[in-house]
Formats: C-alpha cells, structure tokens, sequence
C-alpha cells in the first residue's frame, strides 16, 4: 500500500504517518491493503478504533515508563504498593515542575504590571466553602457496578460510548441518559452492564483539622479543592495594601485536592494537585473585552512556550453554570485525545458577591475617579501544573532512526523548560587530568544554567542518557582540551553537541558561557 493511500486512511482516524505533532512520533505498524480497507468493506470502524487505541496505549505507555525511568513522576508510596491517583516528581520532575511554574509566573506576574501574587492557606474556614457552593453542588455523579462494586464516574462512562453527559447535569438528567445507554456502558473492571442509579458524590476532602471530637462530620474542615477562593477572600487585603486599581488581577499558584471518583489517564486527573490560577477584577461593562483579551494571551502563551499549534485547540462550554458568562477552554491532544489543559472563564460578580453574603463584609469597589460603586466581574484563567507537566511530555516525545536498527529517544523540551540545560562530560572517567578539567568547566557553568556532571559510561550512552532527559547541550572534555590530543590549536576547547541535531562543534572554554547564553534563550 503506498504512503499516500496509508496516510489518507490514518487520517480518517486522526493519525499521520509523516510524524507531525508528537502525539504522532510513534509509528504505526505497516498496514496491508486488505487490513486497511477492510472497514470501508464491512462498514464498521471497529479496525480504526482498535489501531486508534493501540496507539494511544502505546505512546502513554512509553510516555509513563519514560517518566519512572528517567527519574520524571513517581507512584507515591510505591513500596507499599502506591496510593491510587497521588504521584510524586522525581529529580528530573521536579526540575521541569519548577520551570513550569517559572514560565507561568513570569507571564502572568511579571510581564503584566496590573497583577500581583498570592500563596493563600490550603485551609481556610469553613464557611468559604458554603458560600462558594461546594459543600452543596462540588460533586460528580457516581454509580457502583452490583457486579463487582467498582465505583464508577457515570459522565465517564457514557463519554466511553460518544453519549455527551456533563458533570453539572442534574442526578434526574444523568439517570435518564444513564437509563437510555445501559446496555451498551462497561464496567472498566470487569465487563458487566448492572449498575446502581447515579447519585450525587461531593468531591471536597474532608480533615479533622482543630476538632478534637472524633466526629469529622461535626463542625467539618476541608483540604481546598481550587486556588481561587483563597483569591477571593484576600481581595480586600490586597487593595487595601497595595496600589492596585481595577482592573487588576491577582495570580497564584498552589496545591488543590479532590476526591476523584475515577482517577486515571497517569498525572491528567490526580486527586491531589497543583493549580496555576489568576482572577483579574473587572467593571462589569469592560468584562467582556477583557475576556476576549485574556482568551488571546493565553493561546499565545503556549505558543511561545514552544506547544505546537497543531496540538492545541479552542472547546466552549454548552452548558454552563448559572453565574457564568462564558467558558472556553484550551485542549491539548493528549495521547488520549483533546482533553482540557487551561479554562477561561467570565464568572460574573458570583464569587465577590456569595463571599460578601456569607461573611457580613462590603466586597464592592468605589471607582477614585468617577466614585462608582460596584462589585468587580472576575475573568478567570486557569491551568494545571501537572496537565502542562503531560503536555509539555507529550509535546517533547521524539523517537528518531540515528541509522538503520538504531532509534534514538529524545524529549525535545522547548529549552527554557528543559529540566537540565547542560552536561559536561570527562571524555574518560579514569584520567585525572580530564576529570580535573571537566570539574573546572562544570564549576563555571553551574551557577549560570541547570548543569549536570556525567561520567557514568562511554559518551555514546551518555549522549543517549541526556537525550531521554531532555538536556539541550552536551559539552566534552577531551584530550584536545587538555593540549594532549597533538593538535595544539584545539587546546582548551571543548566539544558542544546539539540535543535536536546531534551536531557537535568546538568552543574555547572561554567563549562556552556566552554560546549557551545565546542559544539557551
């Protein structure tokens, strides 16, 4: 079957065999003609879903082995047998975490003089949880299968079979769409059809923080399941402290917790797990500009992150919830499909206006200028470190053919993210004079860029090592370095090899620093 025929085929079901987009880098096994048109034939698309599947299992498969491998993501408490959708971030992970972090920081806060930062409490009274409405309506809807008791989210279940059912549906809405499918839903566990009806599941994780009764349902603290409330509550203390005027937004990044009825797809859906939020406080006639504006920046902010175009796309919200506006969401094509990576939102005056109810304290703003008196509108963005964290993997993930029978894996991290900027190398471990040299040369550099000392096995492997970790640069000390090699122009040089290209040049050491600050921007 030619490639044009394989490639018009593959694209029917969302696949390319010329590699574009990372979620792609993984070849197909060869198709024959017979396998290939075998669905056209019969009428069904069992074949494309089935090789869709096997694909999407494969790259997440390698994406999660690379991950435990190479020092990426952890299963918490993995010698006990972990603990169901709680990871850890290994050295590498962390790393990469950080830079993360670093990127949305420095877009949101720093480049954007109207926006300022938070670290608000992961605990917070209780009654901020009333007022938001998630003690009455944080919850998803929950069936057990009578067959095995495996508790099941039910909007999961229908999406599995292309019924459309949102988490914000009521329990009457969900049993009828629940009712209507029966026969063609799964349990995930064990294959059967016969569930309970959905019902309610609140999502907020309770703790006994400051009750020593021993019943946690009385007077009930909770771990906060989003960022933004503590933005809410401290909007007064930051107008109060600051200069800040609306519009103004205010930006933070921290831990939120959840308890995920079906945790799965490894780090996209944890139950605890760290959010990049910003509320920017708005005059309800300038809401919907500022929308928009914010829609814009944040596209844009993936792109120069270094997120493919191709690999991204805009989701709207049908059904909203009652105070909400608009809801757009950016989907990354994870190995799984296109899933949401950030939400935008325009929440109206709901939050400043239920925390105003609640608490007794006026939450309005008087304009200096005009001395108009109005409860800011809020327009939201928000984004996951951890569903970056997988983009930004699945974006990376190269496999390359160096030579015939020999792949090489490569994570081509956009290189501000890049866990380790730079590794220096001894040419030979056991030659004193190489190894002095190269410590001097890691010395100079590890104070300017992530730098890592790698003497661990000849080059080639070290070579390889860098390239599932994501290092940019590779620099080795030599024999030439040290005047030995009998080329005595190539005395204190050393050799730089490009991660993407895998071309090597010489540098004199004197001029390294300024090379990789050119090519590390």
């Amino acid at each position: 079957m030619s490639e044009l025929t394989s490639s018009l085929l593959l694209t029917l079901i969302g696949l390319d065999l010329k590699g574009n987009g990372a979620f792609y880098k993984v070849p197909l096994p060869p198709l024959s003609r017979e396998d290939a048109t075998a669905p056209l034939r019969k009428g069904s698309r069992k074949f494309y879903n089935d090789t869709f599947m096997a694909q999407v299992e494969n790259l997440m498969d390698k994406l999660v082995s690379l991950s435990k491998r190479r020092g990426f993501v952890f299963p918490s408490s993995e010698i006990y047998g972990g603990f169901a959708a709680v990871y850890d971030f290994g050295p590498y992970g962390v790393e990469l975490a950080r830079n993360i972090r670093e990127a949305w920081w420095q877009a949101m806060v720093r480049d954007n003089e109207n926006i300022v930062g938070l670290d608000s409490a992961i605990f917070m009274h209780p009654k901020v949880w009333q007022a938001s409405g998630h003690v009455g309506g944080f919850s998803d809807p929950l069936a057990e299968c009578k067959k095995c008791h495996s508790r099941v989210r039910v909007d999961h279940l229908l999406e599995e079979v292309g019924v459309f059912a949102d988490e914000k549906m009521s329990e009457e809405e969900i049993n009828a769409l629940f009712s209507e499918n029966r026969d063609k839903v799964v349990c995930p566990k064990c294959g059967s059809h016969d569930f309970t009806e959905a019902k309610s599941f609140n999502l907020l994780v309770k703790s006994n923080l400051g009750n020593f009764t021993g019943d946690w349902d009385k007077e009930p603290t909770y771990l906060r399941g989003e960022t933004c409330q503590g933005i809410y509550v401290n909007f007064k203390n930051v107008l109060d402290s600051t200069r800040m005027k609306v519009p103004f937004g205010i930006a933070q990044i921290g831990k939120a917790f959840r308890n995920e009825i079906t945790a799965r797809q490894f780090i996209f859906r944890k139950r605890e797990f760290e959010q990049m939020e910003m509320q920017f406080f708005v005059h309800p006639d300038t809401a919907a500009e500022f929308y928009e504006e914010w829609r814009a920046k944040r596209w844009q902010y993936y792109i120069d992150l270094g997120i493919k175009a191709e690999n991204l796309h805009w989701h709207q919200h049908e059904n909203l919830v009652f105070y909400a506006k608009a809801a757009w969401d950016i989907e990354y094509k994870f190995p799984f499909g296109f899933k949401e990576l950030e939400g935008v939102h325009n929440r109206s005056d709901y939050d400043l206006t239920q925390h105003s109810k609640f608490s007794g304290v006026d939450l309005s703003y008087r304009d200096p200028q005009t001395g108009e008196k109005y409860v800011p509108w809020i327009v939201e963005t928000s984004v996951g470190v951890d569903r970056t964290f997988l983009a930004v993997l699945t974006d990376a993930y190269t496999e390359e053919e160096v030579k015939e029978g020999d792949v090489r894996v490569v994570m081509k991290f956009p290189k501000k993210l890049a866990p380790v900027k730079v590794a220096v190398f001894p040419l030979l471990r056991n030659k004193p004079e190489l190894t002095a040299k190269a410590r001097e040369v890691f010395d100079m550099l590890k104070r300017d860029f992530a730098t890592e000392y790698d003497d661990n096995g000849n080059v080639g492997k070290r070579y390889r090592r860098q390239d599932e970790i994501g290092t940019p640069y590779c620099v080795t000390v030599d024999f030439d370095t040290i005047g030995l090699g009998g080329d005595a122009s190539l005395k204190d040089t050393v050799t730089v090899r490009d991660r993407d290209t895998m071309e090597q040049i010489r540098i004199p050491v004197a001029e390294l620093r300024a090379y990789l600050v050119e090519n590390l921007k």
